[in-house]
């Protein structure tokens, strides 16, 4: 399938599907990166190794249904068939969504359903999961729905927190399991491995 990978900072995740791309463990072709900020890392990897890059800041429209209008018309022109958000910091137009349901991934830097919703995202997760006391953290991956952190889990995977545990060190460990299953998802998805019945994701992953 044709992947745009959408970013908004450094794009370790999208780095580590690149590698698994090349690696052949992967089957997808990345069409296209799209970025709200044009500073962000992820631009970089992408034109390093000859991705498109397309910044697209939702600020730049006076309506959502501008934006929408136009970022649908970029994923036609790029013939995209999936997507993968990694640590993209905006919500995805409901018209977006709808176009690619069930297939169109988030991952997650906690277990939801605890740990997530509108403003709870990178660090803060992690902060969230320490303040609370929680004896486990881990990370989730699941489709995207029209609300935050809410849609079907494809993915869920289990770390320990630490009593010493600070956001950083909870964050690494955490980020090595991003790294080790995003790229699971997105090929269960490329190869239509997987189906959705209600709120529950069934096949091989």
């Amino acid at each position: 399938m044709r992947c745009a990978v959408f970013a908004s900072g450094s794009g370790s995740n999208f780095q580590a599907l690149i590698d698994r791309q090349k690696s052949a463990d992967l089957h997808v072709d990345f069409a296209v990166l799209i970025a709200n900020n044009s500073r962000a890392f992820a631009c970089q990897r992408a034109r390093s190794n000859g991705i498109p890059v397309e910044h697209l800041p939702p600020t730049h429209f006076a309506h959502e249904r501008s934006y929408a209008a136009k970022l649908a018309e970029l994923l036609g022109r790029y013939r995209v068939e999936m997507i993968a958000l990694a640590g993209y910091m905006k919500k995805i137009p409901p018209q977006i969504v709808g176009e690619y349901r069930h297939r169109m991934l988030n991952i997650h830097p906690g277990l939801l359903p605890a740990f997530g919703g509108r403003g709870l995202y990178g660090k803060h997760v992690h902060r969230a999961v320490l303040d609370y006391g929680a004896k486990i953290s881990g990370v989730t991956i699941h489709f995207v729905d029209e609300e935050y952190d809410h849609g079907p889990v494809v993915i869920q995977k289990v770390v320990d927190v630490l009593d010493d545990d600070t956001p950083q060190s909870l964050a690494e460990r955490v980020l090595e399991l991003e790294h080790a299953y995003y790229w699971r998802a997105v090929e269960a998805v490329a190869q239509q491995r997987i189906t959705v019945k209600g709120r529950r994701v069934i096949g091989q992953i």
